[in-house]
């Protein structure tokens, strides 16, 4: 089956109609047991430089390629970023307020804001004002003025160059971090899995139970038959 290619029509198009600068966000950890949530954000002002070549959805690509793609994304950006929600802000929020709430600070990481974005996908989730999330959302302040322009455009990470783009740093940036943890937490196979499910994964959660990375409210913590009379004193990882 072809993969989809990514171009830059609703950049280009966004940009004659008014935008100085476009950035494309996307999230990558929604399903993950453990970890942040994290949202990328690409941001360019032309389209007359390509993209890179073979950028796709990062889910459709190897970690090899992604390794390879993340560097030549960064070189063509203008400016990029990834912003995480942690698992205790997605256990508090909800995974819904706790992407806007990534994607707030992913942006707020660019040199500049974005006139426009286009967010995969199709709801808005940068603006509280759009979902009904909790104060703790609703009280983020943006230190700068944010975007006046967010188009939610249905599988953007296919279709958007810069969305996709987004996917391949905040993928990349995300598995990164996960590795980091696993001398902390070796039982788990961070660098591996990503905190995602896996065999291993789940076996190291039956024999220590649940770690400080970990999502308690997801559904998975069910199947920890002690996990709610004790829990192993795992300490936050150092950094």
């Amino acid at each position: 089956m072809t993969q989809p290619v990514p171009d830059l029509t609703t950049e280009q198009r966004l940009l004659a109609t008014g935008a100085t600068s476009v950035a494309g966000i996307d999230e990558v950890g929604r399903g993950a047991w453990a970890g942040p949530v994290s949202v990328g954000v690409v941001l360019i002002v032309e389209t007359d430089t390509p993209a890179p070549v073979g950028l796709r959805d990062s889910k459709l690509l190897s970690p090899i390629a992604r390794e390879r793609l993340a560097p030549l994304v960064l070189d063509w950006a203008t400016s990029a970023a990834v912003g995480h929600a942690s698992a205790h802000e997605c256990d508090e929020l909800g995974m819904r307020a706790a992407i806007a709430l990534a994607a707030s600070r992913a942006i707020e990481q660019l040199d500049r804001v974005p006139d426009a974005v286009i967010v995969d996908g199709p709801l808005d989730l940068l603006f509280p004002q759009s979902l009904a999330l909790s104060a703790a959302v609703a009280d983020h302040r943006w230190r700068r003025s944010p975007p006046a322009v967010v188009e939610a455009v249905i599988k953007a990470d296919q279709s958007c160059a810069t969305v996709a783009a987004a996917s391949v740093v905040a993928k990349v940036t995300r598995d990164a971090l996960m590795a980091e943890l696993t001398e902390s937490y070796p039982a788990f196979d961070l660098d591996r899995n990503a905190g995602y499910p896996s065999p291993v994964h789940q076996t190291a959660l039956r024999g220590y139970g649940l770690t400080p990375l970990h999502r308690r409210s997801w559904k998975f913590t069910e199947t920890i038959p002690w996990e709610r009379t004790r829990e192993r004193n795992f300490s936050e990882p150092q950094r």
